[in-house]
């Protein structure tokens, strides 16, 4: 097996293992990655070199999907207020970097790494916080675990 291919399996593993908020996490660590991507190649030299705007803007499509996948999971009923506003926010993600792609303007992605950056740090207590951790067990009476 290559490396790339066990590391695809171990990715596919890990995301079929994860508990519903790790698979949020997830979700918010790849978006932030990806609209970092398209920050960093939108610098000065960027209208030099027209790959970089066709890069940039795959990046900053990738993220667009993944918010629109949260905003799919959002539990519109169950999650009430904090559903809608995540909604809400979700939503002005998406605004502004359709707006940060079309004026080339990395300030407005940068704003939502940011903004999502703070919701995955406040996702990852929540996460951390619920978690039930497994039980311990101890070794049965009697069995010599010494060998």
């Amino acid at each position: 097996m290559s490396y790339n291919q066990a590391l695809s399996a171990y990715r596919e593993t890990r995301v079929r293992t994860a508990s519903q908020g790790s698979l949020i996490v997830m979700l918010y660590d790849e978006a932030i990655k990806q609209i970092g991507a398209a920050v960093v190649l939108f610098d000065d030299e960027f209208k030099k070199h027209p790959s970089r705007i066709e890069i940039a803007n795959k990046h900053i499509l990738k993220s667009q999907e993944i918010i629109t996948e949260l905003m799919a999971s959002l539990d519109m009923e169950a999650g009430g207020e904090i559903a809608q506003n995540l909604f809400s926010l979700y939503t002005y993600f998406n605004q502004q970097l359709v707006e940060g792609n079309m004026e080339k303007r990395p300030e407005k992605l940068a704003l939502v790494k940011n903004l999502m950056d703070q919701l995955r740090q406040a996702w990852v207590e929540v996460v951390n916080n619920t978690s039930v951790p497994a039980p311990v067990q101890s070794a049965p009476a009697g069995i010599n675990i010494a060998g």
